[in-house]
């Protein structure tokens, strides 16, 4: 059957960030395909809350404490999900936070190092954490979630885009490292969605058309809209493709 492609019935896929937004979408839709899903976030009870709901609807799912940002804890957060299911098949690094600087002068230490930690740092240490678990298993798939700023920046986001294009920079760089071992690594660069943590200029009817003034289809994404191209990188359907970023904005204008 083509559905076999994107099989990832029995597997076992581990999302940062998974509590809301696009990682809350793939959790949902990676376990209603069968797969066992680790939901980890900094807030241990609304991951519960989702692992509640998919375990209503018949799924499996493990909610973890994760700060992506915080290194020295992130052995043990891969350790008690390999100890609960034996192994990890997929890491989506999709955690990440992009706060507004009013200036780049006016970007303090400690902003600057809450940027780097959630969206670079953590994810070069989880990818090196996972990719060597996933080699003992025979292999798997990372696919690290991008934004768009990462290759339009502006001056409101300067420090969030450096840390997102340095994300793509780790794709490229651990898609060759890790290949030897049957590990893939991909790339999602994502445009606008509409999330809680977008909220504040996605869902106010004052600003919404600006935001969607450039973008092709003259709207912004729904979550769901995420899952395909993860589902995608995930399975065999991408069996050929390591080291590559995809785009999914809407069609930004140029």
């Amino acid at each position: 059957m083509q559905d076999d492609l994107f099989d990832v019935n029995g597997k076992v896929v581990f999302v940062t960030g998974g509590s809301r937004g696009l990682g809350k979408a793939m959790v949902t839709e990676f376990a209603r395909r069968g797969a066992k899903v680790v939901i980890a976030s900094r807030k241990l009870d609304e991951c519960e809350k989702v692992a509640a709901a998919i375990k209503a609807e018949g799924g499996d799912a493990l909610a973890l404490t994760c700060h992506v940002g915080n290194w020295d804890s992130l052995e043990a957060v891969i350790d008690q999900a390999i100890a609960h299911y034996g192994k990890i098949d997929v890491l989506v690094n999709n955690a990440g936070m992009s706060p507004v600087a009013p200036s780049l002068l006016d970007t303090s230490e400690l902003l600057f190092d809450k940027i780097i930690d959630v969206n670079l740092k953590g994810p070069t240490r989880l990818t090196a954490l996972a990719a060597t678990k996933m080699a003992a298993t025979g292999g798997g798939n990372i696919v690290n979630i991008s934004s768009i700023a990462s290759l339009k920046p502006s001056p409101l986001t300067t420090v969030y885009s450096a840390a997102k294009a340095g994300l793509n920079a780790l794709t490229a760089a651990s898609a060759q490292e890790f290949a030897a071992s049957n590990v893939r690594v991909n790339c999602i660069v994502c445009g606008t969605f509409d999330t809680d943590a977008a909220a504040g200029f996605v869902r106010n009817q004052d600003t919404l058309p600006f935001v969607v003034e450039p973008i092709a289809l003259k709207r912004v994404g729904d979550p769901s809209e995420v899952v395909g191209a993860v589902l995608y990188f995930a399975t065999a359907a991408s069996s050929y493709t390591t080291g590559t970023c995809i785009t999914i904005d809407g069609g930004v204008a140029p």
